[in-house]
């Protein structure tokens, strides 16, 4: 039995990287985001009977680490509100990109091919490095709904968010991705 257990432990830290580098989507802190996965390792270790191989093990120590993420999140939401006076000002949803009849003002530069800057190492580098120029709460909510695929009404509820709060914050966080990226990845060198 033990030397299963190692057998399982070997295989469950070949996917550590994978997992730190989700985890550090959500959390914007390589501690927590190892902890997460420890966390993860130490549940899937315990359950790994369970686990029955209707899906790939990635697959599963994902779903596993998602709700270690939530967990942490929660526990460090349980303070003040992650809600702040500029989120609850109205917005007019206008950013000043698009004219009043939804032309672009000011296009962005060429994006050149898409599909090769996602296998780019050094783009998501620079997505990073956007994320964290984001205030934490935009970054979150950004990784739960874009990342993570959550619905609003999941964020909504897991953050204690109002809907129309949900929809400023995301506006926002899309907003500073996007001159973040168009400034240090599509206009710089590699656009």
């Amino acid at each position: 039995m033990a030397g299963k257990e190692t057998d399982l432990a070997r295989e469950l830290e070949s996917h550590r990287d994978y997992l730190v580098r989700f985890a550090l989507f959500m959390l914007r802190d390589l501690a927590l985001a190892e902890d997460a996965v420890q966390e993860t390792f130490i549940s899937a270790l315990a359950s790994h009977e369970e686990f029955q191989g209707r899906s790939q093990l990635r697959t599963w120590l994902t779903a596993i680490l998602k709700n270690k993420v939530f967990d942490l999140v929660r526990s460090r939401s349980k303070g003040p509100p992650m809600v702040s006076s500029d989120d609850l000002q109205e917005d007019d949803g206008r950013d000043g990109a698009f004219g009043e009849r939804g032309q672009w003002i000011d296009p962005p530069s060429n994006w050149g091919l898409p599909e090769e800057a996602f296998e780019s190492s050094q783009f998501w580098e620079t997505y990073l490095k956007c994320c964290k120029v984001m205030p934490e709460r935009q970054a979150l909510v950004f990784s739960m709904r874009e990342v993570l695929g959550l619905s609003a009404e999941e964020i909504c509820k897991k953050l204690e968010l109002t809907t129309s709060n949900l929809h400023v914050i995301l506006f926002r966080a899309r907003q500073s991705l996007r001159t973040c990226m168009t400034k240090n990845w599509f206009g710089g060198e590699h656009g």
